[in-house]
C-alpha cells in the first residue's frame, strides 16, 4: 500500500519538458522567454487557479530546473562528441591537402626540369650538343636559329601564297582570255565575305593591267605583229576569240554594284564594320568614288529636301513689311531658311558620327557630304530667300542677305566646335577650312566688288530722298533772295536738293520699283499714293522746317547699315566701304538738309535788313536743331566711321579732313545768319529811335499830368517789347550756353551805343530827365535780362549813369565829374570811347551841355573844371 502512496504521489507533478539541439539551433530562440516557459510548466494548472494568498511552493520549480539542466548536460556532451569528431575531420583534411600539394610540386620541378632540359638543348649548336650540354655559352645562338627558322618558314608561306596568287591569276588570265569567263572569280565572289571580295577587286584591277599588256586590240592600240606561242595578240588575228577588256570590265561594274548593295544593305541595318570594309573594297577598286557618292547622293536629307525645294517661302506678309520698314527692327532669318539650317546642324553632327565608323578616309567623305549640303541645299533655298526679297525691297533684300550671313556663320562656328567626326574635340584645320570655302563661295556673288556697298547706299539714298522729299520740295518752291554775299554758297545746296527731289520722283515713278518698296517710300515720305504729280503734292511750312527726330532716323539708319557692311564684308575694305558712307551722310544730312535749312534761314534775314516794318525773326529757331544735328552727326563721325578707317590712314585723314569743311560749312553759315540777324535787329532800332520827338524829353508845362502817369516813351516801349519779346526769346531758340551769351553780348553793346548816342540828341528840361531816366532804366532792365558777361552787364549800367546826369543838381554834377575817365583811351569797350565801364570827359560835357540849364553859373562851372 505504501508503495503503491508513493507511486501516486509521485504521478501528481508532472514531467519536465524534454528538448533537442535543433530547439537551441533555432535564430529567433531567446533565454528568457526559455527560462519562462520551464517556470510556467513546472505549477501544475490546479494550482495556477487557486486562491491568490496560497504559499508559494518552490519544489516544482526546482525539480523542473533539475530536470533542464540535466537534459542540458546530456545535450553538451554531446555537442562536445561532435565537435571532436568534426576536429578530427579536419586535421585528416589538413593531412591530405598537405599531401596533395606536395605531389603537385614535385610534378612541378619536374616540368620546369624538362622545360629547362629541352630550353638547353634547343639553345645548344646540334653539331656540338654533347660538348655544350653543361653549360649555356651558345644559348643565345640557339635563340636566334629559332628564329631564323620562323622567318624562313614565314618566307616560305608567302611565297607559295605568292606563287598560288600567281597561278590564281594565270588561270584566270587564261579563261577570260579564251573564253571570255570568269568563272574562278565568281566563284570567289559567290563565297561571299569582305576578304573574298577583297581579293576579287585586286585581281581584276591586275587583269586589267594584263589586258592591256597582251590584248591591246581590246584597248584599240596597235601592234607590230609580237607573237608569242603562236598567238597573235594585234588588231587582226585567226587566234584571237574574246575581248578580254570588256568582260574584265562588265566584271568590275557587277562587283561594283555588288559591293555598293552590300553598303547599302548595311548602312540601313547600322552595320558599321561591314560597311567599313566594303568601303576599304571600293577605295582599292576605283579610288572610293563611287561608294562616297551613293552614300551623299542617296542620303535621305537630300531625297526629303530635293522634293520640299519647290516649296515657297513661307514668310507671312507682315514679316515682309516688316523687313522693308527702315524704322522698324529686322525681324531676323526667314524662317523656311532658318528650319533647313536647324535641320543641316543636326544631320552634320549625327552623320559624322557614322562617317567615321564606315569610312577609312572619313575626311574625304566628310568634305563630300559638306560641299554636297553647301551647294545644293542651302545654296538653292538661300537664293529662294533672296529672289522673294529683291521683289520687295532693297533693304529686306540687304537685311535678308545679313541674316542669312549671320545665322549660317553661326552654323559654321557651331559645327567647328562640336568637332563632327573629331568629336569632342574641335574639327580638323582641313574641314574647318572646308567650312569657311563654303560659307565664303554661298555669298561671294552678293559681295565681289563694290556690289553689296553699291546697294547699300542705294538703299540709304532711297530712304533718305524719301524722308527730305517734302523737306527738299518746300525749299525748291521757296523764293530765294535776289541778293547777298552767301547766295554764291547756297547755290551749291540749291543744285543739291533739286536733284535729290528730282531723284525720288523719278524712283517713285520707275518701273522696277517693287509695290512694298513703293508703299514704303510714300509712307516715309508722307504723302498719299494718288499724288503723283509733284505738283499737286501740298507742302506746309513746318515741311521746311529742320527736325532732330528726323536726324536721329537717318543716323540709325546708317548705323545698321554700318553695322551689316562690318559683318558682311573683309576688314580690308572696310575703310574703303565707311567713306562711302561717310560721303552719302555729309551730302545728305549736312548739305541737303542742314545747309539747306541755314541758307533758307539766312536768305530770310538779309531780305528784311532794310525793312522798315518790324522784322520777321521766326527763323531763328532752325539754327537750334541745325547745331544739334550737327553735333549728332560729328559725333557719329568720330565714334564710329574715323574709327572704322583707323586701319588705312590715307582714308582716315581724307575722312577727317572732310568732316573738318562740312562742320566748318555749317558754322560758317550757322555765324553768317546769327550776323544777318544781329544786322536786321540794329537797322530796325534806329528806324524805332527816330520816332523819338524832340518834346518827349522837354515836355511843356501844360504835359505835366499826363507824364506822371506815361512810364517810359512810346519808342523805348516798342524798342524794349522787341527786345524782349522778340529777340531775346527767339535767341533763346536758336542757341544756348556760351553761344547765346556771346550773341546777347555783342548785340547789347551795339544797342548800348546806339542808346549812347541817341540821348545825345534831345534838349532836356527838368521834368524831361525824369523821362530819360525812365527810358534808361527799361533799356538797362530789358538788357539786364539777357545772358551777359561780366564786362557787358558793367558797360550797359554806365547807361544809368548817363540817366542820372539829366536830374541831379550842379554840386552832384561837380562830385560825379570827378570820377571820369581821362580820356577815350581808358574805356576798354567795343566801339570806342562812347562805350566804356565809365564815361569820359567828353561825352559827360554832351550830355550836360543838353540840360536846359546847361547855360547856368552851377553848370557852367562844372564844365569849366573839367
Amino acid at each position: 500500500m505504501e508503495r503503491g502512496g508513493s507511486n501516486a504521489s509521485r504521478s501528481l507533478f508532472p514531467t519536465g519538458p524534454s528538448f533537442t539541439l535543433d530547439d537551441f539551433s533555432n535564430k529567433d530562440f531567446i533565454v528568457r522567454d526559455f527560462v519562462d516557459s520551464l517556470a510556467e510548466t513546472a505549477v501544475p494548472a490546479s494550482r495556477r487557479s487557486g486562491p491568490a494568498n496560497q504559499a508559494f511552493d518552490p519544489k516544482p520549480l526546482i525539480r523542473t530546473f533539475e530536470n533542464a539542466l540535466s537534459q542540458l548536460g546530456a545535450l553538451g556532451e554531446e555537442l562536445q562528441e561532435k565537435e571532436s569528431e568534426l576536429l578530427s575531420q579536419v586535421r585528416r583534411a589538413e593531412i591530405q591537402h598537405d599531401q596533395t600539394l606536395e605531389t603537385l610540386g614535385r610534378k612541378l620541378d619536374q616540368s620546369m626540369a624538362q622545360f629547362e632540359a629541352l630550353d638547353l638543348t634547343l639553345n645548344n649548336n646540334p653539331s656540338s650538343n654533347g660538348s655544350m650540354r653543361g653549360g649555356g655559352s651558345g644559348s643565345d645562338g640557339g635563340g636566334n636559329i629559332a628564329v631564323q627558322i620562323g622567318e624562313k618558314l614565314e618566307e616560305l608561306d608567302r611565297k607559295r601564297r605568292k606563287a598560288q596568287d600567281a597561278n590564281f591569276l594565270i588561270q584566270c588570265w587564261t579563261e577570260v582570255f579564251e573564253t571570255g569567263q570568269l568563272t574562278s572569280l565568281e566563284e570567289i565572289q559567290r563565297q561571299g565575305g569582305a576578304e573574298n571580295k577583297i581579293r576579287c577587286a585586286v585581281i581584276a584591277r591586275q587583269l586589267m593591267r594584263i589586258s592591256q599588256r597582251l590584248d591591246p586590240a581590246s584597248w584599240g592600240q596597235q601592234t607590230n605583229g609580237f607573237r608569242g606561242n603562236g598567238v597573235t595578240n594585234g588588231v587582226v588575228g585567226a587566234n584571237r576569240r574574246h575581248n578580254t577588256r570588256e568582260a574584265l570590265e562588265k566584271f568590275s561594274e557587277l562587283l561594283e554594284q555588288d559591293l555598293l548593295k552590300q553598303f547599302n544593305n548595311s548602312y540601313r541595318r547600322q552595320n558599321f564594320d561591314d560597311m567599313m570594309e566594303c568601303a576599304k573594297v571600293l577605295l582599292d577598286f576605283n579610288g572610293g568614288a563611287s561608294v562616297i557618292a551613293a552614300f551623299v547622293n542617296q542620303h535621305q536629307f537630300f531625297i526629303d529636301r530635293d522634293q520640299l525645294i519647290t516649296d515657297e517661302v513661307i514668310a507671312d506678309g507682315d514679316t515682309w513689311e516688316q523687313l522693308a520698314d527702315p524704322d522698324s527692327e529686322p525681324p531676323g532669318v526667314e524662317p523656311s531658311l532658318q528650319s533647313l539650317i536647324d535641320e543641316v546642324k543636326i544631320v552634320m553632327q549625327e552623320e559624322s558620327f557614322i562617317i567615321k565608323r564606315a569610312f577609312p578616309y572619313y575626311e574625304t567623305v566628310l568634305i563630300k557630304f559638306i560641299q554636297r549640303v553647301f551647294q545644293q541645299s542651302i545654296q538653292q533655298r538661300l537664293e529662294m530667300v533672296l529672289d522673294k526679297a529683291t521683289t520687295i525691297s532693297a533693304l529686306a533684300f540687304l537685311r535678308c542677305l545679313h541674316s542669312s550671313r549671320a545665322y549660317i556663320g553661326a552654323l559654321v562656328e557651331d559645327l567647328k566646335t562640336h568637332g563632327l567626326t573629331e568629336h569632342p574635340e574641335p574639327c580638323s584645320a582641313q574641314i574647318a577650312q572646308t567650312l569657311d570655302q563654303q560659307l565664303e563661295e554661298l555669298f561671294i556673288p552678293y559681295l565681289v566688288g563694290n556690289g553689296y556697298i553699291d546697294r547699300e547706299k542705294k538703299s540709304l539714298e532711297e530712304m533718305y530722298n524719301s524722308l527730305l522729299f517734302k523737306f527738299t520740295l518746300y525749299h525748291s518752291r521757296r523764293k530765294k533772295a535776289p541778293t547777298g554775299f552767301m547766295a554764291s554758297l547756297a547755290q551749291q545746296g540749291t543744285q543739291l536738293i533739286s536733284s535729290a527731289k528730282d531723284a525720288y520722283m523719278e524712283r517713285l515713278e520707275s518701273s522696277d520699283l517693287t509695290p512694298t518698296q513703293k508703299r514704303t517710300m510714300l509712307r516715309v515720305a508722307g504723302i498719299r499714293d494718288d499724288s503723283s504729280n509733284k505738283n499737286d503734292i501740298e507742302v506746309s511750312e513746318q515741311d521746311g522746317v529742320l527736325s532732330v527726330a528726323y536726324a536721329k532716323r537717318m543716323i540709325g539708319w546708317l548705323a545698321e547699315s554700318v553695322r551689316r557692311t562690318l559683318e558682311m564684308g573683309s576688314s580690308s575694305e572696310t575703310p574703303k566701304d565707311v567713306n562711302i558712307l561717310l560721303n552719302l551722310l555729309l551730302t545728305s544730312m549736312g548739305q541737303v538738309y542742314v545747309e539747306t535749312a541755314l541758307d533758307a534761314a539766312l536768305d530770310q534775314a538779309t531780305s528784311q535788313e532794310n525793312t522798315k516794318t518790324e522784322p520777321d525773326l521766326s527763323y531763328l529757331p532752325n539754327i537750334r536743331p541745325a547745331v544739334t544735328i550737327t553735333n549728332l552727326m560729328s559725333r557719329f563721325i568720330a565714334t564710329v566711321l574715323i574709327r572704322l578707317a583707323e586701319s588705312n590712314t590715307t582714308i582716315r585723314r581724307s575722312m577727317e579732313a572732310q568732316t573738318k569743311l562740312a562742320i566748318e560749312a555749317t558754322e560758317r553759315k550757322t555765324n553768317a545768319v546769327m550776323k544777318s540777324t544781329m544786322d536786321v535787329v540794329l537797322n530796325y532800332i534806329p528806324k524805332l529811335l527816330s520816332q523819338q520827338k524832340k518834346l518827349d524829353f522837354k515836355p511843356k508845362d501844360d504835359d505835366l499830368e499826363g507824364l506822371v502817369d506815361t512810364l517810359q516813351t512810346a519808342p523805348c516801349q516798342l524798342i524794349c517789347s522787341f527786345l524782349s519779346q522778340k529777340v531775346a526769346v527767339l535767341a533763346r531758340q536758336a542757341v544756348d550756353g556760351h553761344n547765346l551769351e556771346m550773341f546777347c553780348s555783342e548785340l547789347a553793346l551795339a544797342v548800348h551805343r546806339l542808346l549812347f548816342e541817341h540821348f545825345k540828341k534831345f534838349q532836356v528840361n527838368a521834368t524831361g530827365g525824369l523821362m530819360v531816366t525812365k527810358d534808361i532804366a527799361k533799356y538797362v532792365s530789358t538788357l539786364r535780362d539777357w545772358p551777359l558777361t561780366r564786362e557787358v552787364e558793367q558797360i550797359v549800367e554806365v547807361l544809368t549813369e548817363v540817366g542820372y546826369l539829366f536830374i541831379i543838381q550842379p554840386e552832384a554834377l561837380k562830385e560825379r565829374s570827378r570820377n571820369l575817365a581821362s580820356g577815350p583811351g581808358d574805356n576798354r569797350g567795343a566801339g570806342g570811347g562812347a562805350v566804356g565801364k565809365r564815361l569820359n570827359k567828353a561825352d559827360f560835357k554832351q550830355f550836360v551841355l543838353k540840360r536846359e540849364d546847361a547855360s547856368s553859373v552851377g553848370v557852367q562851372s562844372v564844365l569849366a573844371g573839367l
